[in-house]
């Protein structure tokens, strides 16, 4: 780990002392080496604004962190409407240069995923206690939707195991659909149709940053849970269970496993843990192997089309085997005559579609950020949220239910190849021509299949290696994540939700309390910035300093020999206080703002690049897993931008968890410093020094 070995100094034995002889009274001084004296500078009040200005500087901060009209100053009318097609549909930015080899690569990339997302679409509507069919349904409306209005390159869209296990648990609770199956249905479009509104809307608001309320600890435990309950669900598959509870709690399930043991089937059991072991060897081999990936891509429909022979050729000797049975044929019928839009169970569909719209959202902009920052390349999580929410939207109206970005196909989809959203209009096409004339072919296929389907992809979402580096880093957030587990497992799907946001809230009050304790006691001596909002020159020009955004951030700029650098100030990263977070959540948008303008002033000036960024963390007195990753990737981004990235004075207790985090070993020795003087003195020497 490399650290900066420049320290705080008492300076009080620099001071000049006075020692009076006793033998006389002749006062004899002696006079210690002074440092050389520090040029001090004004500090004046800052320009005067109106309330309303400070009022509309907030909101286009708190709101548009990323000024997403910039690149619409100083056009054309023209130039301006087709910028606007380019803003609301992704696909007029990238169709114009589209190629023939973008072509082929997207091909085989959509055919790579298709081949996944056609048996995980069954398994996982079978998830949700709806009829397979509907699984295909949602794998083709909603690819071509996002094709159109997303932004990311990569993600690969369908349903996902984790809103399909919710929106069957929280629909189960108040309708079964072997009792009601067109009421359940009614209120899976109608679910599916407000999370798509709850999406839409948070798009449209620009209120992106609520999302981030579910830190990482919160959704690895919870999404931890869900892998065991979903994986314990499916041994009603593997076992040839036929009586199995509805319930998804782990002892109700535990408990219905054994009480059914007269229903198992040996012939089940002995093919479904078979193909189980056949699916996990192959998800080890592309995990070791990443050039491998093919293989465990295909290895799904590859055992669906083995499953499904066996059986059809041994069905005269092997009995007890469930199927999956008839299939309707054809195009997604439209269903939005069945949104149910009043009644008594309008408040279940409502809350659902809340619940499944949150986590369908994080799961998508996470995975969809994920592989942009691979590729270099920005997605706004807005213009996804927007994406998602009209392509639920538009899916509850033909016959589909809660859909997403699937991390599983959408790492097959990078693996593969994909350049850009084509791959999903070719993973819709072959879906349509599955639906089309395909559908008798999956009336044998077995469930056990399904089964076996659904523990490969949820095993990988429990994240071993997560959780030790949280107990490692963070005991409170390893306890969120516990408490997040362990609520899934025992009470319930919502409920572990919200037992971890509660035990997450706990935290962060914990943690603005010792902020204020901090910012009195460890108030640094020698801090050379001010934080607050006056405006700092020198007469000679070398320095200049002064905000961009009131009390809350810093931009200093620095003319230090025709060198620049940006200096960002990001508060309290870990508060969770309403007032405070909606102020702080955008920081990584606003520091890519703050640098992209200025390069343009210097660009406009013209004068030297930009080179570094340093991080003032003298007011981040606290800090947790979330706010560490989110240093991490700002470091990423802004390498990729040839630019240095410098944290200066973190706390006491910041720097020990960045340093169990390891996140220091990666800016190495010219990456931390005392304070913002140090850091601009001696990358400026740096600097001074190459030839």
């Amino acid at each position: 780990m490399g650290v900066n070995s420049n320290r705080v100094e008492d300076f009080s034995s620099l001071e000049m002392g006075v020692r009076v002889s006793s033998e006389s009274s002749e006062a004899v001084m002696v006079v210690a080496t002074m440092p050389p004296q520090m040029e001090i500078h004004r500090v004046c009040l800052p320009p005067n604004k109106t309330t309303f200005q400070k009022l509309k500087h907030r909101l286009s901060e708190i709101f548009f962190p990323d000024d997403p009209l910039h690149g619409f100053k100083n056009q054309s009318s023209y130039r301006k409407l087709v910028l606007g097609l380019q803003f609301f549909f992704p696909i007029f930015h990238w169709a114009p240069t589209y190629s023939l080899p973008l072509l082929r690569s997207d091909v085989i990339s959509g055919l790579t995923i298709a081949s996944l997302a056609i048996p995980q679409g069954i398994s996982y509507a079978k998830l949700a206690n709806l009829p397979p069919i509907i699984g295909l349904y949602s794998s083709f409306v909603p690819p071509l939707i996002y094709s159109i209005l997303g932004s990311s390159r990569h993600l690969a869209v369908g349903p996902v195991s984790i809103a399909s296990l919710v929106m069957g648990t929280m629909l189960n609770n108040v309708v079964s659909y072997s009792e009601d199956p067109v009421l359940y249905l009614k209120l899976a479009f109608t679910a599916t149709f407000f999370a798509g509104l709850f999406q839409a809307s948070l798009g449209l608001l620009r209120l992106g940053f609520i999302i981030d309320f579910l830190s990482k600890a919160t959704l690895v435990g919870f999404m931890a849970g869900a892998a065991v309950i979903v994986s314990l669900q499916q041994l009603k598959g593997l076992l040839g269970i036929v009586h199995f509870t509805s319930k998804m709690q782990i002892i109700p399930v535990l408990t219905s496993v054994f009480q059914q043991r007269h229903e198992w089937s040996w012939q089940t059991i002995v093919m479904g843990f078979g193909f189980l072991a056949f699916l996990l060897i192959t998800r080890q081999i592309s995990l070791r192997r990443p050039k491998l990936f093919w293989v465990s891509a295909a290895a799904p429909l590859t055992s669906v089309i083995l499953s499904t022979l066996l059986v059809f050729f041994l069905k005269s000797k092997v009995h007890g085997v469930s199927i999956i049975g008839n299939l309707p044929k054809g195009l997604n019928p439209p269903s939005s005559n069945m949104l149910y839009f009043h009644g008594s169970y309008l408040a279940v569909a409502i809350k659902t579609g809340i619940v499944t719209g949150i986590l369908s959202l994080t799961e998508g902009i996470a995975v969809g950020r994920t592989f942009a920052a691979l590729r270099n390349y920005q997605v706004d999580g807005n213009k996804e949220m927007m994406a998602i929410g009209f392509m639920n939207m538009a899916g509850s109206c033909s016959s589909c239910y809660v859909t997403t970005g699937s991390f599983s196909r959408s790492a097959v989809n990078y693996n593969a190849g994909a350049q850009t959203a084509v791959s999903n209009i070719i993973l819709a096409s072959t879906v349509l021509v599955t639906l089309l004339f395909l559908m008798p072919l999956f009336y044998y296929t077995p469930n056990f299949i399904l089964a076996a389907i659904i523990i490969t992809a949820v095993i990988g979402l429990i994240d071993y290696e997560a959780v030790y580096k949280l107990w490692k880093v963070d005991k409170l957030d390893c306890f969120a994540c516990l408490c997040s587990f362990f609520g899934v497992l025992f009470i319930s799907v919502p409920l572990g939700l919200a037992i971890a946001c509660w035990s997450i809230s706990i935290q962060g009050s914990t943690a603005c309390h010792k902020a204020k304790h901090y910012g009195v006691r460890e108030s640094p001596r020698n801090t050379n910035i001010s934080k607050s909002e006056p405006i700092q020159r020198s007469n000679e020009g070398s320095f200049i300093s002064y905000t961009r955004c009131g009390v809350s951030h810093l931009l200093c700029k620095f003319h230090l020999h025709t060198r620049k650098v940006v200096i960002t100030n990001i508060p309290c990263l870990i508060n969770l206080q309403v007032g405070l977070v909606v102020d702080q959540v955008p920081r990584k948008e606003l520091t890519l703002r703050w640098v992209r303008e200025e390069e343009e002033q210097i660009q406009a000036n013209n004068g030297n690049a930009l080179k570094c960024v340093i991080l003032d963390m003298t007011a981040v007195t606290a800090i947790d897993t979330s706010g560490i990753d989110t240093i991490c990737e700002l470091r990423k981004m802004l390498e990729k931008r040839s630019l240095q990235f410098v944290l200066a004075n973190p706390a006491g207790n910041v720097m020990e968890k960045l340093h169990q985090s390891k996140i220091l070993d990666s800016f190495g020795m010219n990456g931390l410093y005392l304070t913002v003087g140090e850091a601009v003195a001696d990358i400026s020497s740096l600097w001074k020094a190459q030839p």
